[in-house]
This record gives C-alpha cells, sequence and structure tokens, in this order.
C-alpha cells in the first residue's frame, strides 16, 4: 500500500495527479448578499458562506417542502381529497379549492409547491391528519426531529405568519436538499406551470426557475414577517450546491440574492478526472520470466472537487503474480480521498493477458537461474 498526494486543477483534469490546484475560485469574495440570513453549502457538506444562519426565523411558504414531505410518508398520490369548508377557506396565496370538490393526494400536492397555494396545504393536512390540522402538524415537528433540525419548529402546514413558527437558514437549507432528493417533489418543484380542473392555470412562484439555467429547483416564501425568502438548489455539470436566503426585502432582491449565493458555490468546485483511465497505477512482477503486468481501471471517474483541495490517493496492489493472468483480472485497489472523505474508488485490473509458462519454458528459467546463481559464486 502506499500514499500519494494528488492536487485539484480547474482546466488540466487530466493531470490532476501532478499539476497544482488552481486557488482562483477559493480565494474569490463572498459576494454581497441582501438577505437578513442566508446559509450555503456543497454536495460534498462543505460550508461554503454563512450569515446569521442558525438565528429562528419565519420562513413562511418554503414550510410547504416539510408538508410535502409528510404527506408523501401518509398518503397515496391517488387518493382522492374532499375539499373541507376549512381549507377552502384559507386566505392568501390560493388555488381557489371550493368547498366539496374532489381532487387527489397529486394534484394537490403539486397546487401547494408551484403556485404555494395555502387551501392545497390546509386540505392536504386535514386529509392527511384524519380531519385534525394540530395532528399533522405534530408529524411535521416529529419528521423535523428526525432530520435534525433543531432551530425548527412548525405551528400550521402552509407557513402563514403565526407564534412558535420558525426555521433558520441552516435549516431550510437541509430541508430543502432532502426534499429534492424525493423524485416526486423535485419533479413539481421543476414545473414551470399548473393546470388543475375546471380549467385553473397557474404559474410558479420561482421566478428563477425560467430565466437562470442552472437552478434546479427551490421554495420560495414570503410574508410580512418572513420578508421574501427561497431556499433552493443549482447544478453545473457535475457540482451541485444548496443555499437558503431569508428576510430580503423585495421579490427583486431575493432573486438576485439567490442566484448570487449559488453562483458563488458553483464556482467553488471543478470537475476533476480523479481517476484517470490511462493512467498506470502499479505494476506487478510474473515468475518464469514472464512479463510484468500493467495494473490500470476500467474507467475514469470524474468528481465535482473543491478548488483548491488536497487529495489523498491510495492504491492497494500485489508486488507479485502467480500465473496465469487474464487481461481484466480484478488485482487491486485505488481509493481517492478528500480528508476523510471518500471521493471515487474502483478496481485495478490486468492490463493485459499473461498465460502460464509451461514446462519447457520453466525449466529453461531454472536453468539459467543455476547457471546465474553459480557464476554469481564464482566471480
Amino acid at each position: 500500500m502506499r500514499r500519494a498526494p494528488i492536487a485539484v486543477v480547474a482546466l488540466l483534469a487530466a493531470l490532476a495527479t501532478t499539476v497544482p490546484a488552481s486557488t482562483a475560485g477559493a480565494q474569490a469574495p463572498e459576494p454581497r448578499i441582501d438577505a437578513a440570513a442566508w446559509y450555503l453549502v456543497g454536495d460534498d457538506g462543505s460550508v461554503l458562506a454563512r450569515r446569521d444562519a442558525g438565528r429562528p426565523r419565519a420562513i413562511a411558504s418554503i414550510t410547504k417542502l416539510m408538508t410535502a414531505i409528510v404527506v408523501l410518508e401518509h398518503a397515496k398520490l391517488d387518493d382522492v381529497v374532499r375539499v373541507s369548508p376549512q381549507a377552502a377557506g384559507i386566505g392568501e396565496s390560493t388555488v381557489y379549492l371550493r368547498a366539496g370538490e374532489e381532487l387527489t393526494v397529486a394534484e394537490l400536492l403539486r397546487a401547494t409547491l408551484i403556485p404555494s397555494a395555502n387551501d392545497a396545504a390546509e386540505a392536504l393536512a386535514l386529509h392527511v391528519g384524519s380531519g385534525s390540522v394540530d395532528r399533522f402538524v405534530e408529524l411535521m415537528n416529529e419528521k423535523a426531529a428526525d432530520l435534525g433540525l433543531t432551530e425548527t419548529h412548525f405551528e400550521n402546514p402552509h407557513g402563514l405568519d403565526e407564534a412558535g413558527h420558525f426555521s433558520s437558514a441552516r435549516d431550510t437549507t437541509a430541508l430543502v436538499r432532502f426534499a429534492l432528493g424525493i423524485p416526486f417533489i423535485r419533479e413539481a418543484l421543476s414545473r414551470e406551470t399548473l393546470s388543475l380542473p375546471g380549467g385553473r392555470t397557474f404559474t410558479t412562484t420561482d421566478d428563477l426557475l425560467a430565466s437562470w439555467g442552472p437552478l434546479v429547483a427551490g421554495k420560495t416564501g414570503h410574508t410580512q414577517r418572513a420578508g421574501w425568502s427561497q431556499a433552493a438548489a443549482a447544478r453545473r455539470g457535475d457540482t451541485i450546491v444548496y443555499g437558503s436566503v431569508l428576510g430580503s426585502g423585495s421579490r427583486t432582491t431575493r432573486n438576485d440574492a439567490l442566484r448570487s449565493l449559488l453562483t458563488y458555490g458553483l464556482a467553488q468546485y471543478r470537475s476533476v478526472r480523479v481517476i484517470d483511465r490511462s493512467r498506470v497505477y502499479a505494476t506487478s512482477s510474473t515468475p518464469y520470466g514472464r512479463p510484468d503486468v500493467e495494473l490500470v481501471v476500467p474507467r475514469s471517474v470524474v468528481s465535482s472537487i473543491r478548488v483548491g483541495r488536497s487529495l489523498v490517493e491510495r492504491v492497494v496492489a500485489p508486488t507479485a503474480l502467480a500465473l496465469p493472468i487474464a487481461k481484466g483480472d480484478h488485482l487491486g485497489r485505488v481509493e481517492v480521498y478528500d480528508g476523510n472523505r471518500l471521493v471515487a474508488s474502483s478496481n485495478l485490473v490486468a492490463a493485459e493477458s499473461v498465460p502460464d509458462a509451461g514446462l519447457w519454458a520453466k525449466a529453461q528459467w531454472y536453468a539459467a537461474e543455476t547457471v546465474r546463481n553459480l557464476w554469481g559464486m564464482v566471480t
């Protein structure tokens, strides 16, 4: 086993084992974020930027991420929900649900997430809570505890301002990261429009979805106490980052703040070929004078690595091999680490076949070795 340092490089990824890392991205100053609080993390868990990230704040409709998570854990998408007068009476952002109409859980979830409908969130809470919003909110808080959201507490399923209803930039970032790992939520939040029975059509509250290509998806929120807020993810190539901005002063300011924050996060990473198919990682000897065996990887691996990080490569391979060897035989392993985090790994395989020597070749080899040893004794 041997260890060798390898470095991250932005443009010369093929030479990542020898070229010093570019630190341009790592040295770039954090952008000016016009918000009361923000938090930004990479997919590797690195905290890239923060301000007042643990302070409890109103989060408005970002709440609906948890509503959707809990509904999906306790209801089926094709369940039919009859809208109650209580749900139909919820105001502000709505899809104009009518008491007594019936929609599926899937339709109501999309209404909750895309146009951020409070009435749809209330209808789902009553459905899952068997007629009790309080029972549903208990499920929300239990899930928050399960996810380790220690700075979060819910009082309702829609996020309208209410005493005791709060989260933080750090927790909302963790929440959107978890929520976007659920296919239904990710797909819903990537839609720009929603159509419901009765000819009702609505557009997303997420302005960046159509205007900024790197955005994966996110959830907006706005109330008087929360200000303009959003939690979202952005992707460029193999790099994905997650962030929240809470308490911006206007819709436009929130959009600019989130875009700046996520753009800064994406700039902190480069795609690097951390395992290279064209490279020989080790050479193992074979007996009877047969050729050495080069150990290579079946395919290259490209990973998103934070700029300026030093990686460590760990190669485990035999120094000598028994015959015969077939091309592609698994004969070792290579692992690449960023600190204690395993970035990538691969089996090492034989680049070429080496057949057994055969009796005559072995006899010749032993005879030559005997002569060589005798000559060494004489000289």
